[in-house]
């Protein structure tokens, strides 16, 4: 059987979830009032102050990923109580409820994730009231319109017109043999790889399908629809294929530390340690558009870190020219809807984190999507920034937006810097 995130096999008890690290929550955390999306084109943008404690599952144990699925790469795509990173393509009301979005009445339509992914494990819980039509769109576009040229739908129905019931790919694939969805907790689990989607039920084999068309998707938004009768989803998760190591756990190969730097970047223990002063350790390798993936740890309080990407290369006088994903787990007024200086995901001097996930002398570990303008992380499975860059071009990122290939950089801060990386990875999205 394939658990995870919280998912419940139909006819068996839940999952307990692990008990999280202890959290200040914000005053919204002990409440889960429904929350509508934004209307299409209008990206969900709740306030700080608002923000619940997402390290902890919801209230059901659902929408939660164990230690052991963060480190294998898993993340979150609904948190479990808002709709942040989700994005409506029409006026559909999407609500969020005790751990469920779901939708009911209006126009078809879909929720798309903010996010563009090219090769995935993709993981759902999914409830269709007796007779409605649903589905889970792959690799689509914000409003696809013809299901057999421009996405993937994958189908929950249990009557159609031309057979593309639960489990089909609509106008590309149906199952073998029939499965009835309706009234009941189901689970997909769906592995979307180059032209193939293989599909389970309730951890069954329901398809196997390869697209063997001249234009072969390659990557898209990940879309929840309604179509018809109510449509509930719940442990929304996800885990990138075809990550490869920056750094091989024995030596530093393919790094290299920019001149004039103070750091000490030693492997020790299948991690990079970074101890001392100010100083840069820069990829050989650039990446443009890419899901990079580590797991980090600070051994002190609040110190201060981070990685850049789409970096210009490094030299004494200009060693850090690129976006800086920080790493700060330090927050004010015991609120952790406060970051101290952007906070762990945050994008310095560009976007703070909607809430510090992580915690100092613990491992964490963090992902980043960036897609063209569009930048994306996940701390601990937890989605912290949506932001777009919408400055005008520059090749140096700290002074507009750069959308060319760059290198990655590991940080050392200031004489105080004791942090490692380890299971440092990266995969290039394709065109």
């Amino acid at each position: 059987m394939l658990l995870g995130c919280g998912s419940e096999v139909p006819g068996t008890n839940p999952v307990k979830p692990h008990t999280a690290a202890p959290a200040v929550a914000s005053p919204a955390a002990e409440t889960q009032k429904p929350v509508e999306v934004a209307k299409a084109d209008k990206a969900e943008t709740a306030p700080a102050t608002s923000v619940p404690a997402l390290e902890e599952p919801t209230a059901d144990g659902h929408n939660w990923l164990k230690r052991e699925e963060l480190e294998a790469g898993w993340v979150r795509l609904f948190d479990g109580r808002t709709l942040f990173g989700w994005k409506a393509n029409n006026d559909v009301a999407w609500s969020v409820t005790d751990g469920v979005v779901s939708a009911e009445a209006g126009e078809s339509g879909l929720l798309c994730t903010t996010s563009r992914f090219a090769d995935y494990e993709l993981r759902c819980d999914f409830k269709l009231a007796v007779g409605g039509n649903s589905g889970i769109f792959l690799r689509t576009p914000m409003k696809p319109t013809d299901p057999g040229v421009d996405c993937y739908e994958l189908n929950m129905c249990d009557e159609h017109p031309s057979g593309f019931l639960t489990g089909s790919l609509v106008k590309r694939a149906k199952p073998e043999t029939p499965v009835v969805s309706g009234g009941e907790w189901h689970s997909y689990h769906v592995r979307v790889e180059g032209p193939k989607v293989v599909v389970q039920m309730d951890g069954k084999p329901v398809l196997d399908f390869t697209d063997a068309t001249d234009k072969p998707l390659k990557t898209g938004h990940i879309g929840l629809q309604f179509r018809e009768g109510k449509i509930e989803f719940r442990n929304v998760c996800l885990k990138p294929l075809g990550t490869q190591p920056l750094f091989d756990g024995e030596s530093l190969k393919g790094w290299r530390e920019v001149p004039g730097g103070q750091s000490k970047f030693v492997v020790k223990d299948a991690t990079i340690h970074v101890t001392g002063g100010r100083g840069f350790l820069e990829t050989e390798r650039t990446a443009g558009n890419f899901v990079f993936q580590f797991e980090a740890i600070t051994n002190g309080d609040k110190l201060n870190s981070g990685v850049f990407f789409r970096a210009m290369e490094g030299t004494e006088k200009a060693p850090s020219h690129g976006y800086e994903f920080q790493i700060q787990s330090g927050f004010k007024n015991g609120n952790r809807t406060q970051p101290d200086d952007h906070g762990t995901g945050g994008i310095f001097k560009r976007v703070s984190t909607r809430r510090v996930i992580s915690n100092d002398r613990a491992w964490f570990t963090a992902m980043l999507v960036s897609d063209g303008p569009h930048f994306t992380s996940w701390i601990d499975g937890v989605q912290v920034i949506d932001w777009t860059d919408d400055r005008k071009p520059n090749d140096n990122p700290r002074g507009g937006q750069r959308l060319k290939p760059g290198h990655f950089s590991l940080q050392g801060h200031d004489p105080t810097t004791d942090l490692a990386f380890r299971n440092i990875k990266l995969v290039e999205t394709p065109e």
